[in-house]
């Protein structure tokens, strides 16, 4: 994978010889599907050589998942193991919300029998990950016109809310996880006091995660349906009893087939828009903000129209800051699993 981007990460283990030819195992670890990955890491870059997806409810342990992939492929002396998880990760352990599984480092060593492992939060990786993006897999949605380096937001939203940063120390981007999608949704007009009054009931503590997420998404539009009366029209009705409700509503609105596919991506964007803003000024991350997962990607043609980028500058004193920020979607998919192994790979001399 060739990096042809503004990227400089800190990764102390780059240029050392001694993780020429490393062999590892890379996850990217989802609550319905893993995705699993064999790399070489080489001249300072990690290459693909095998990957495979699994149903994570089939096994008891991302142990499990491991050791079939290894069978599966018939892999020998793996010197690493690096798993990307949706969660904090505390002292080499994570026990992500929407898996009921704990994971340890040290457990996944004695029961795959690699000597290394590593977990590290999905964001970290996907920004992590950043570094090799082909420049093709970056859109512009805003392009201040100069760039100048400084600390890096990351929004995902999928099925969480990911939310990065990568403090710039003056030569390189250091990446560091947040928790910031569990932070407390705050409505700012009456119809979002409405809102938030309706999540509040589900809920009791309103996150930004119960906004921006493919759950939130379905948030947004059964407030419409429910609360303001919006009609739901059958084509709808089935393609959300065929668990198809995130790409059916998108499509929707693109295609302009019903008044509240729009109302509710609409809506979605403006909720994104602010909660970037937060997360840009937040982390005063002027070398830019970057839009990525699932549902950022099906946005793009919403997200660079202008619409977006106007709702992300609203402030009370910071719309100079805000203006020169530049914003990215980013199209690669694969960030968080290539992240992953890039810092296992890297991160020790």
């Amino acid at each position: 994978m060739d990096a042809k981007n503004k990227f400089n990460l800190f990764l102390p283990g780059l240029q050392s010889d001694s993780n020429n030819d490393v062999s590892l195992i890379a996850a990217d670890l989802r609550e319905k599907v893993t995705v699993v990955g064999h790399y070489k890491a080489k001249n300072q870059k990690v290459n693909l050589l095998a990957e495979k997806s699994y149903a994570t409810k089939d096994f008891s342990s991302f142990s499990e998942i491991a050791n079939q992939f290894i069978s599966d492929f018939a892999l020998e002396n793996i010197d690493l193991i690096s798993v990307a998880v949706p969660g904090p990760v505390i002292a080499g352990k994570s026990e992500p919300q929407r898996l009921k599984w704990i994971l340890e480092e040290e457990e996944i060593k004695r029961e795959t029998k690699v000597g290394h492992v590593f977990l590290i939060n999905d964001l970290e990786a996907s920004a992590y990950g950043l570094q090799n993006v082909d420049e093709s897999d970056f859109v512009k949605v805003h392009d201040c016109g100069t760039f100048t380096p400084g600390n890096v937001a990351l929004l995902a939203p999928g099925e969480g809310l990911g939310e990065a940063a990568l403090f710039w120390d003056g030569q390189a981007l250091r990446p560091f996880a947040t928790e910031g999608g569990h932070c407390e949704f705050s409505p700012r007009t009456n119809d979002e006091v409405e809102f938030y009054s309706f999540l509040q009931k589900i809920y009791g503590i309103v996150s930004w995660e119960s906004v921006l997420s493919t759950a939130g998404l379905f948030n947004v539009y059964r407030f419409l349906r429910d609360v303001k009366q919006q009609k739901q029209p059958d084509w709808l009705t089935k393609e959300i009893e065929a668990d198809n409700f995130t790409e059916a509503i998108i499509q929707g609105a693109i295609e302009d087939k019903d008044r509240v596919c729009k109302m509710t991506i609409e809506t979605f964007l403006t909720y994104l828009a602010r909660e970037a803003n937060s997360l840009v000024l937040k982390m005063k991350a002027t070398g830019g903000l970057y839009l990525t997962g699932q549902i950022p990607v099906m946005l793009e043609q919403f997200l660079t129209n202008k619409k977006f980028y106007k709702n992300f500058i609203i402030s009370d004193k910071m719309e100079n800051i805000l203006s020169d920020i530049p914003i990215y979607l980013v199209k690669d998919e694969k960030t968080i699993i290539n992240g992953a192994a890039l810092y296992a790979a890297f991160n020790k001399n």
